[in-house]
């Protein structure tokens, strides 16, 4: 796996909150659009801290194993 890092989030402007955040905003995934072949992510509690930059193709994969319960996240 190959990952970059932005060290101040806020740079980017296209964020949206993951759908499965929980109801209180404690457990708040944000990923921005807008990229064809990277996805950032960061914690929407931290807008002006780090975000990860993942290959699609891995996000994807990583996405496809919590939907089909192979990678249970707690």
């Amino acid at each position: 796996m190959t990952t970059d890092l932005i060290p101040d989030a806020s740079a980017l402007t296209t964020w949206r909150k993951s759908s499965y955040s929980g109801v209180n905003n404690s457990n708040c995934v944000e990923v921005a659009d807008g990229f064809t072949s990277v996805v950032p992510v960061r914690d929407s509690k931290n807008p002006t801290g780090p975000a990860l930059v993942l290959p699609a193709n891995e996000w994807s994969a990583f996405i496809s194993a919590i939907k089909s319960g192979t990678l249970v996240c707690s």
